[in-house]
C-alpha cells in the first residue's frame, strides 16, 4: 500500500522527466478523429456476454461497460507471459470532507484486511505468486496485481476484485491493526525533506482546493476516525460506476470478459449520486513563500506554478516547456545553478491531475553553499525567461525522451495497466493515447507562449509576499470538457500482435545462441535471445571485468567516479551530444560498477540497437572525463553523503558493515566511514581518472546478452568493429569475500529529529549457492520473512501493526562459502523494544515449532510463481544470461533450481532452519531518535 506523491530522496532528480511525463499529460492541438465503435460494427463483432457493450478501441486497448456501469479495459499482449489487472476507484484526497483527510488512503489498506470469504488478502496473494498492491493518490485510488499468465489465477483475483468491492468488513479491530503501519507510513515521508517541503508548497499553492491537502492525511484525522464514517465512504465511493477494471498482458479476452461478467454483472448499480465537486482555486495573485527547517538532509530551493489540469489546451505546452528547463545538461536550470557551483543538480516537472495541477522547478545544494544566493538566482532566472530560452532543437530533444517514454510504457503490460489507471483518473483514458500524439504535433510557439503564461511571479510559491503595483496574473484556466473532447477521437490503429513466448527454462536455452566472438585483444561470450516483443524493444548488457584484490587497491572512489561520468562525454562528443544521440536512438542507457567490473545496460528498439553499441563502445573506450563535470560530480556525492548521514537506514546498515569488516583501508571491501568516504571523493582530480581508464579499462574478459527483437549478426559486428581496438585490460579475478569470524554485536545509534526508526539484522552464513542446502534456505527465508505470508509480517505487520515494511534478505555466494542473513523493519520509534521482541519471538517460535505442511507447500508454489513471471520480463532475462556467462552457467541452472524446490518438504525445511539460524550470532543496529524512543 503506498500514498503516489512525489517523495523521491534528493538527490538525484534526473529522471522525473520521464517519470511525470508518462503520468501527467495535456492537450495540444485538436487531432484527426474518429468515431466510436458503432451499433452495426458492435452487432458485427464476436457475441459479448449479455449486458456487456462495447464502448471505444484503440492503440490495442477496448473498453467495455457492463449495465451497472462498471468500465472494463482489455489489452491482450501474448509477447510476454504475465498479466497485470488494475481495478481503478475514481476516489481520491480530493474527494474527502473536512476531518476526512487521508480517508481514501486509509480504505485502501483496509480492503486488504479481507473479507468474510478471505480476511488477509495479502497473504493469499503472497501464496499465489502474486506481485501485488494499492495506491492512492489525489484523484484515484487503485489495487492492482502482476502474475505469470495463468488462466486459473486471472479468474482468481478477479473475483476477488468483485467480493472486496462490496464484502470488505471495514472492522473496527482491523482499524485499530493497521492504525500503527498507517503511522509508520506517514512517518517514512517525514523523514524525506523534499516530501515534507513538496506538502507544504502545495498547502500554501493551494488554499481553498483539497490538492493543497497531504494524500496521507493530517494525523489527527487518520488516528480519530470514525469507523462508521470510513464504512459511508467505502459504500459511497466504491461502486461499479465509480470503477474502472483494466487488465493487460497474455490473457483470453472472451474467457476474461465472461469471468468479469460472472463476477460483476451481479452487483447494482447503485442509486446514490456523487457528491457534485465544485470548489475552484481562485487565480494566485501574489507569490508566497513557506520555510522548512528540519535536521539532517540537504538544502532544496524550489518554485512551484499551478497549471491547467491534464485535460487541457495549455497543458502540453506547459509540461513540455518545464521539461525543457530542466533538462540536463543544456537546460536553463542546469547551466545558470549547477555550472556556475550555485547548486550541485536541479529538477523540474510538472503534474498533470484531473483538475488544475501544478509545476515544479529547483535546485539541490549542498550544506557549503550560500542557499539565499540560489534562492535568488533561481527568481532572478525565472522571472527573467524569455521566448529565446526555449528553441526548436529543445523542444525536439525533450519530445523525443517524452516519446520514448511513451513507447517503452506501450510495449510494457503492467506499465500500460498503470498509466491507463492514472489517464482514468484525469479524466479518461484515451487521453494516453490522445496526449501522444499532442505532443507529436505541440508547436515551439504554443511551448513558447503557454509556459511564459504560467510561469510568472505572481503564480509562484517560493519566497516573501512582495506588493505589485501592477501584477501580471495567470490566465484563469478553463475547465474542460473530456466527453466533448474525445466525442469523435478514436486513436490508431493497433500495433500488429505479437506471438506469445515459452519463457521456460528449456525454451530459453533453446532459443539462446551461445558462442564466443573471438577477437585479436580477447574473447568476448556472448547471449543473443532474438523474439519478437512489442515495439520491436530490446534489452541488452554488456560487462566488462579486470584486475584482482591487489591491483584494485585504493581505486574504490576514482572507480565510482570513472563509470559515472562515462556518459558525461567522450574525445568526439559532448556531454550534450552524447544525451542527444541516446534520445535520437530511442534508447537508455545506465553504467554501473562494482570492485573489478562495470555493467551497461541498454535498452532501444530494433534497428538502433547496431549503432547504439557503437556509440556505447566508443564512449567507453575514450572518455574525456571534463574538468567542470567532475568537479559537479564531487558536489552530487558530498550532498548525498549529507543525506545517508541523517537517513535510519544508512546509518544502521553502514554501522553493521563497518562491524564486520576485517579489511584494511584501502581494500574494496573496506567500508569506510561518512568521513572517509567523503574525503576519498573530494581529493579526486581528473588525472587519477584518466589513469584509471588507461590501467583497466579494455577487452580480455566480455560479456554481451541481448534480449528481444533484434539482427544478431548485425549486433555482433557492432560489437567486434567497437572493441576489436580496445588495449587488454589486467586479467580479472573475481574479489574474493571469505566468511570470517564475527562477534554478535547489539548497536544502537542516534539520528536525531528521524520520525521513523529502523532495526537490521545480520548473520553471517557459511554457504554457497551451489550447496545441497542452498534451495530449502531460500525457502526458509521465503517463509521467514520474504513475502507478506512470512512469520515475520504476520507478527510485526498483520498482528502487532508495528511496520509498514519488515523483511528478511538471503545472500549466498556463487563462488565461496560465504553468505548472509539479513532481517529489517522499519517503525515508529517508542515502539523498537516491542519490535526487537516481536523479531526474537517470531526466531523462536519458527525454530521451536518449523514450518507446517502447509506453509512449505505454499511457499513453494508461490516461489515457482515468482520465478516464472520473473522469466517473463525481457530484462531480467538479459541479466541473467551475464550472470550465467559470467559464472558459466545457462538456464538448466535456473531449471535445477526450480526442480530443487519443487522437491522440498517440511521436514527438509525446517531441518536447514535449525542448522543456519542461530539468534544467538546475530548482530544488530537500531538507528532512531533518542528523543523518541
Amino acid at each position: 500500500m503506498s500514498v503516489s506523491r512525489v517523495s523521491r530522496l534528493i538527490p538525484p532528480f534526473r529522471n522525473l522527466l520521464l517519470c511525470f511525463a508518462v503520468l501527467a499529460l495535456g492537450w495540444a492541438a485538436q487531432p484527426a478523429l474518429a468515431q466510436p465503435v458503432s451499433a452495426a460494427a458492435q452487432a458485427a463483432s464476436d457475441e459479448l456476454p449479455p449486458g456487456i457493450q462495447r464502448m471505444y478501441a484503440m492503440g490495442g486497448v477496448t473498453e467495455y461497460r457492463l449495465e451497472n456501469g462498471l468500465r472494463v479495459l482489455l489489452a491482450p499482449d501474448a509477447a510476454q507471459p504475465n498479466v497485470t489487472v488494475n481495478m481503478t476507484y475514481l476516489v481520491g484526497s480530493r474527494h474527502e470532507n473536512y476531518g476526512e483527510t487521508g480517508m481514501a488512503h486509509l480504505l485502501e489498506h483496509m480492503l486488504f484486511r479481507g473479507t468474510p470469504s478471505l480476511q488477509d488478502a495479502l497473504a493469499e496473494f503472497s501464496r499465489r505468486g502474486l506481485r501485488a498492491n494499492g495506491s492512492t493518490n489525489e484523484d484515484r485510488t487503485n489495487y492492482y496485481a502482476s502474475f505469470a499468465a495463468d488462466p486459473t489465477t486471472l479468474d482468481w483475483y478477479l473475483r476477488w476484485q468483485a467480493d472486496v468491492m462490496v464484502n470488505a468488513l471495514i472492522a473496527r479491530e482491523d482499524l485499530d491493526a493497521e492504525m500503527t503501519v498507517v503511522r509508520n507510513e506517514m512517518e517514512q515521508s517525514e523523514n524525506s525533506p523534499f516530501s515534507i517541503l513538496m506538502q507544504k508548497l502545495r498547502a500554501v499553492a493551494y488554499q481553498w482546493h483539497n490538492y493543497g491537502k497531504s494524500t496521507i492525511g493530517a494525523r489527527s484525522d487518520v488516528e480519530n476516525v470514525d469507523i462508521a464514517n470510513l464504512r459511508d465512504f467505502y459504500k459511497l465511493h466504491y461502486q461499479p460506476d465509480n470503477a474502472v477494471l483494466i487488465v493487460t498482458g497474455d490473457f483470453d479476452a472472451a474467457q476474461a470478459l465472461s469471468t468479469i461478467h460472472a463476477a460483476f454483472a451481479s452487483i447494482p448499480k447503485p442509486e446514490r449520486h456523487l457528491p457534485p465537486e465544485y470548489t475552484l482555486e481562485p487565480v494566485q495573485d501574489g507569490e508566497r513563500q513557506i520555510s522548512l527547517h528540519r535536521a539532517g538532509g540537504s538544502p532544496i530551493i524550489a518554485a512551484l506554478y499551478r497549471v491547467p489540469e491534464a485535460a487541457s489546451p495549455a497543458y502540453v505546452p506547459v509540461e513540455l516547456g518545464v521539461a525543457i528547463l530542466g533538462d540536463e545538461p543544456a537546460g536553463l536550470l542546469y547551466r545558470k545553478l549547477v555550472e556556475t557551483g550555485l547548486a550541485s543538480d536541479v529538477f523540474s516537472f510538472a503534474a498533470g491531475k484531473h483538475q488544475p495541477g501544478y509545476a515544479l522547478l529547483g535546485a539541490v545544494l549542498t550544506d557549503t553553499m550560500d542557499a539565499a544566493k540560489t534562492r535568488d538566482a533561481l527568481r532572478e532566472l525565472l522571472d527573467t525567461l524569455s521566448p529565446e530560452d526555449f528553441t526548436q532543437a529543445d523542444l525536439d530533444r525533450v519530445r523525443r525522451q517524452w516519446l520514448t517514454g511513451w513507447d517503452k510504457v506501450q510495449a510494457n503490460p503492467a506499465a500500460l495497466a498503470s498509466n491507463l489507471s492514472e489517464y482514468s483518473a484525469m479524466g479518461d483514458w484515451r487521453l494516453y493515447f490522445l496526449q501522444r500524439d499532442l505532443v507529436e504535433q505541440a508547436t515551439l510557439e504554443d511551448v513558447r507562449t503557454q509556459t511564459l503564461a504560467y510561469l510568472v511571479p505572481d503564480n509562484r510559491t517560493l519566497g516573501t509576499y512582495l506588493p505589485t503595483e501592477k501584477p501580471k496574473r495567470a490566465p484563469s484556466a478553463p475547465q474542460t470538457d473530456v466527453n466533448a473532447l474525445l466525442k469523435d477521437y478514436a486513436g490508431r490503429e493497433q500495433s500488429a500482435a505479437v506471438a506469445a513466448f515459452d519463457a521456460s527454462p528449456a525454451n530459453i536455452e533453446a532459443q539462446t545462441q551461445r558462442k564466443t566472438l573471438t577477437l585479436p585483444n580477447g574473447p568476448v561470450q556472448l547471449a543473443l535471445l532474438p523474439k519478437p516483443t512489442r515495439g520491436q524493444l530490446v534489452q541488452a548488457s554488456l560487462l566488462m571485468q579486470f584486475g584482482d584484490v591487489e591491483s584494485l587497491k585504493e581505486t574504490s572512489a576514482v572507480a565510482d567516479a570513472v563509470s559515472a561520468l562515462l556518459l558525461h562525454g567522450s574525445k568526439r562528443l559532448s556531454r550534450q551530444e552524447i544525451e542527444d544521440r541516446v534520445t535520437a536512438l530511442q534508447a537508455q542507457v545506465s553504467i554501473s560498477a562494482t570492485p573489478g567490473q562495470v555493467q551497461v545496460m541498454l535498452s532501444t528498439i530494433s534497428e538502433n540497437l547496431p549503432d547504439l553499441i557503437t556509440l556505447v563502445t566508443e564512449i567507453l573506450a575514450e572518455p574525456s572525463f571534463p574538468e567542470p563535470e567532475l568537479e559537479r560530480y564531487k558536489r552530487q556525492v558530498s550532498t548525498g553523503n549529507a543525506n545517508a548521514r541523517a537517513e535510519p537506514a544508512s546509518v544502521a546498515s553502514r554501522a553493521l558493515a563497518r562491524h564486520d569488516n576485517p579489511w584494511p583501508k584501502g581494500d574494496v571491501r573496506y567500508t569506510p566511514t561518512f568521513d572517509e568516504e567523503l574525503a576519498g571523493y573530494t581529493a579526486l582530480k581528473t588525472a587519477d581518472l584518466h589513469r584509471f581508464h588507461q590501467r583497466f579499462y579494455g577487452a580480455g574478459k566480455l560479456a554481451f546478452a541481448a534480449v528481444g527483437e533484434f539482427d544478431p549478426e548485425a549486433v555482433t559486428a557492432a560489437l567486434e568493429a567497437g572493441i576489436k581496438t580496445w588495449p587488454e585490460a589486467p586479467a580479472f579475478t573475481p574479489i574474493p569475500n571469505p566468511l570470517r569470524a564475527v562477534k554478535p554485536v547489539q548497536l544502537t545509534l542516534d539520528t536525531p529529529d528521524k520520525a521513523n526508526a529502523f532495526y537490521l539484522t545480520h548473520l553471517p552464513l557459511p554457504v554457497q549457492d551451489t550447496d545441497p542446502d542452498f534451495s530449502a534456505l531460500l525457502l526458509a527465508n521465503y517463509l521467514l520473512g520474504g513475502s507478506e505470508t512470512s512469520r515475520l509480517w504476520q507478527r510485526v505487520r498483520v498482528q502487532d501493526g508495528l511496520s509498514y515494511t519488515v523483511r528478511s534478505d538471503l545472500s549466498a555466494s556463487p563462488r565461496e562459502p560465504s553468505g548472509a542473513w539479513s532481517m529489517y523493519a522499519i517503525h515508529a520509534p517508542d515502539t523498537s523494544e516491542r519490535l526487537k521482541a516481536a523479531f526474537k519471538e517470531t526466531l523462536s517460535n519458527a525454530l521451536e515449532q518449523g514450518f507446517t505442511d502447509q506453509e512449505v507447500a505454499q511457499g513453494i508454489s508461490a516461489m515457482l510463481n515468482y520465478r516464472k513471471l520473473n522469466r517473463t520480463r525481457d530484462a531480467v532475462l538479459a541479466q541473467g544470461w551475464i550472470n550465467y556467462l559470467d559464472l558459466g552457467r545457462d538456464f538448466t541452472w535456473s531449471a535445477r533450481m526450480d526442480e530443487d524446490l519443487s522437491k522440498l518438504d517440511a521436514g527438509k525445511v525446517n531441518e536447514v532452519l535449525r542448522k543456519y539460524l542461530k539468534p544467538e550470532q546475530i548482530s544488530s543496529a537500531l538507528a532512531s531518535d533518542p528523543g523518541k524512543r
